[in-house]
């Protein structure tokens, strides 16, 4: 991680200290309000706790909850065939160090999976992510969020567009992110999930979809 030229000239500065006590009395008050975050978060609402504030998400519009129960199926079918770990939806509450996010859609690789239990209900950070964009969340998707699974080593990151019906790929490249394609047509492969490779309309278009899954069924 970047030390920025602010926090070079803070650490050298008298103030250091009294900036380090503010800071401490805001995590402290921030981690008050995500214990109270857990205690009542509940099932019937999606919720994330980002920068010590409850987020509580809207429903989905049809294309965009089309694309994600697509590439939800198909990598949940493809993982499951090979046996290569454990694929999640919306509901998996994601819990980084500070902030606590449910991704539409995570993966975790057999040796990180092997350690979550049937009782897990926070988990860490999964070896890839699927975001697919909406109104209220782009910029989030593409802003905070992005750069705290950069920083917690989420290798590898999509995100869909279900309006332009496109996918960017970006796979880690130490702390930062590097965009790999982006793409309408065409194949996508997977750079964590080995041998995951589909038709990015499989995404989008219902026809090839279903062709897809049955060659990763078959």
């Amino acid at each position: 991680m970047k030390t920025s030229t602010t926090l070079e000239q803070l650490i050298r500065s008298p103030e250091l200290p009294f900036v380090v006590r503010e800071l401490n009395d805001v995590l402290t008050a921030e981690q008050k309000s995500r214990e109270q975050f857990y205690d009542e978060l509940t099932d019937a609402i999606k919720a994330e706790f980002i920068n010590g504030e409850m987020i509580v998400h809207s429903p989905a519009r049809k294309n965009h909850t089309s694309a994600v129960t697509r590439i939800l199926t198909l990598l949940h079918s493809f993982v499951e065939r090979w046996n290569l770990g454990f694929v999640a939806s919306e509901k998996a509450l994601i819990c980084l160090t500070r902030n606590d996010y449910e991704p539409d859609i995570v993966f975790f690789s057999k040796e990180k999976s092997d350690t979550l239990s049937d009782d897990t209900m926070k988990f860490p950070a999964p070896d890839f992510i699927v975001e697919v964009l909406s109104e209220s969340t782009a910029h989030r998707d593409r802003g905070l969020k992005m750069s705290d699974y950069a920083l917690h080593g989420v290798r590898e990151y999509w995100i869909i567009d279900a309006d332009a019906e496109t996918v960017e790929q970006y796979a880690l490249a130490g702390s930062e992110y590097q965009l790999r394609v982006k793409l309408t047509n065409g194949l996508i492969r997977s750079v964590v999930v080995e041998g995951f490779e589909i038709p990015v309309r499989a995404i989008f278009e219902s026809g090839e979809h279903q062709n897809t899954l049955r060659a990763i069924l078959e």
